[in-house]
């Protein structure tokens, strides 16, 4: 009895406990946010101190070697309303005032228990069968998938800010006589998908690698809207067919893409410049135009690197971002919308420790966008909430161009990985990318999340207008225990909405670890804040600090998800102005306002 007693706890256990113990003191002058004396509806209430503690379990499950499924759940204690960045995680377990059936007012607390995420890995000798909840997956870039079909579905710290329930579905990748076929199905793949079902065949046919996908959406996604970044569109089904030859020094690929036919007979507008003014006209969705093709050249050979790729996608023949990628980190890339034709090209070469490489992209829609205040009865397309068949966003004309320059000399740590502030061993490594972007007309109309989370649409879009960026990357390992990883960026930028202001912005951050230390911190001047209204609504700070000092238990981890067993300290401060929330003008001196947050924890993690 004994035995099988031990061999039944090892099946299931509790694998993690971690506990978060905050204390938020928050401050500030000439700010909408009111004392805590006198505490608002809105977050945040007031200002002033609160406590936020939050706890959670992580269960494994391990009913044979080849199964094993993990879930772990968070449970609320004090959630605060004071602080700052005022959507959180954490948030849901706010109390809400409700009135009742019969008009009594009350308060409801939604889901003070919560699964914060699943993960279910079947090894079959069969098939390889991943389940996530919540919990990321990679993407099919490198295996065939050129249209970007299946998107990567790692979204760090943003779904537990948004507090939103995504990747949820499976994915099964065959083995022996079934190698080469993967399988995914869910409710929402990655961030913003409908429910779908996507299968993916891979194999080669002589010299050449071929692969097929077939993505068939079974319903459109339901619910309320947690972010902008990631809304639904119209349920539809897509097709790929991507042919891959490598001869010499060359890699040629040839993929065709049949997307967007549930389209067919959608009628759309659009503007014509005729002789007597811009005039309205309308057109229809044909079957030709859910069709889309691309061709990609690559050539390597010794320290020269380059690649060619054009494509041509028909009105609603949309595929998706590219994330894979060509040699190195270039930020001008394929965006995989339909509507467009692109060419884009770039060159790496590689001295020593030095990488040079430039970077041109020109691409420009089929049907342009319709601008704010166009002749009636036209309007700026959307497709997230007026369900029109094509819009012109990303893909709206562009010509782009790039420099991009790194050094590295441990190469073996390669600088473009996801990871490489954690495995570059270089004691000193750097990157400067020089973007240009030439942007000659509008946009059709961006979606917007209501604070009841319903979407909305704006008017219009910025006007045309030229924008340029540099951003610079160092990484250092100064020894066993010491690193050293940095940021700096400056350039202009523009919202998502239809406000018209160009936003001049600089800024950078720094993180430090030595030994169980680690320091982060940051200051942006003139930049948008930390959630994606700010830049839907050109909402910014002429200053933004944010600095953390905490002491941990082992060496400190960057890229963790979850805490480690530390404490620590942790500040921001704000200055606002006439295009910053929550300011509160003085009418007699006009000077600007501010506001700070200042926190103390205590995370135990095991």
């Amino acid at each position: 009895r004994a035995t099988a007693a031990a061999a039944g706890g090892a099946r299931a256990r509790v694998s993690g406990i971690r506990v978060q113990l905050e204390t938020v003191a928050t401050g500030g002058e000439r700010t909408t946010t009111p004392d805590a004396d006198a505490p608002q509806a809105a977050l945040p209430q007031f200002r002033g101190f609160d406590r936020f503690q939050s706890f959670y379990a992580d269960l494994q499950a391990r009913p044979t070697d080849q199964v094993t499924g993990i879930v772990s759940v968070n449970v609320l204690g004090q959630v605060p309303t004071n602080p700052i960045n005022e959507i959180f995680y954490e948030k849901r377990g706010i109390p809400r005032s409700v009135l009742g059936a019969d008009y009594t007012p009350g308060t409801v607390t939604d889901e003070r228990v919560k699964v914060h995420h699943a993960s279910l890995s079947w090894d079959d000798r069969m098939f390889q069968l991943d389940g996530f909840y919540r919990t990321g997956h990679y993407h099919w870039g490198y295996e065939g998938d050129c249209f970007g079909l299946y998107r990567d579905a790692f979204y760090g710290l943003n779904t537990d800010i948004y507090n939103a329930d995504a990747p949820i579905g499976f994915e099964v990748a065959g083995k022996r006589r079934f190698d080469g076929l993967k399988v995914a199905y869910g409710q929402e793949l990655w961030w913003g998908a409908n429910p779908a079902l996507i299968a993916k065949y891979r194999r080669a046919v002589g010299p050449v690698i071929a692969t097929g996908i077939y993505q068939e959406d079974v319903s459109t996604a339901a619910g309320a809207a947690a972010t902008s970044a990631a809304l639904p569109v119209a349920q539809t089904r897509k097709a790929t067919l991507v042919l891959e030859h490598a001869r010499g020094p060359f890699d040629f690929t040839l993929g065709g893409i049949w997307s967007g036919s549930t389209k067919q007979g959608q009628r759309f507008d659009f503007i014509e410049q005729t002789s007597g003014g811009p005039t309205v006209r309308q057109d229809e969705v044909f079957a030709s135009d859910a069709l889309g093709a691309k061709f990609k050249l690559t050539f390597q050979q010794g320290r020269w690197n380059w690649y060619l790729q054009t494509a041509r996608m028909g009105l609603v023949a949309d595929g998706g971002p590219t994330a894979a990628l060509t040699y190195t980190g270039w930020s001008l890339k394929d965006v995989g919308t339909g509507n467009q034709t692109n060419v884009i090209t770039g060159l790496l070469v590689n001295q020593g420790p030095w990488q040079i490489a430039p970077n041109v992209l020109w691409q420009k829609p089929i049907i342009g966008p319709i601008p704010f205040g166009a002749p009636s009865p036209s309007r700026p397309r959307n497709i997230e909430v007026q369900n029109d068949p094509f819009a012109v966003r990303a893909n709206r004309e562009t010509f782009g161009l790039e420099l991009l320059l790194g050094y590295d000399p441990t190469p073996g740590t390669w600088m473009w990985a996801w990871d490489n502030d954690v495995r570059e061993d270089a004691r000193f490594a750097a990157s400067l990318d020089l973007v240009y972007r030439h942007l000659p007309t509008t946009r059709d109309a961006a979606t917007y999340v209501t604070a009841a989370q319903a979407r909305a649409v704006f008017p219009g879009a910025t006007p045309p207008r030229d924008l340029w960026e540099v951003r610079g990357r160092t990484v250092s390992r100064l020894g066993p225990s010491t690193r050293v990883a940095t940021t700096l960026f400056v350039g202009d930028g523009e919202p998502n909405g239809e406000n018209t202001r160009v936003v001049h912005r600089f800024g950078g951050e720094a993180r430090v670890a030595w030994r169980s230390l680690a320091f982060s911190g940051s200051a942006r001047f003139n930049d948008w804040g930390s959630y994606d209204y700010h830049r839907d609504f050109n909402l910014t700070f002429p200053a933004q600090y944010a600095a953390d000092l905490g002491y941990t238990l082992g060496a400190p981890r960057w890229l963790s998800t979850t805490p480690q067993t530390s404490v620590g300290v942790r500040g921001i401060y704000r200055t606002l102005d006439v295009h910053s929330p929550r300011y509160l003008p003085d009418p007699g001196s006009g000077a600007g306002g501010s506001e700070w947050e200042f926190r103390t924890y205590l995370n135990l993690a095991l």
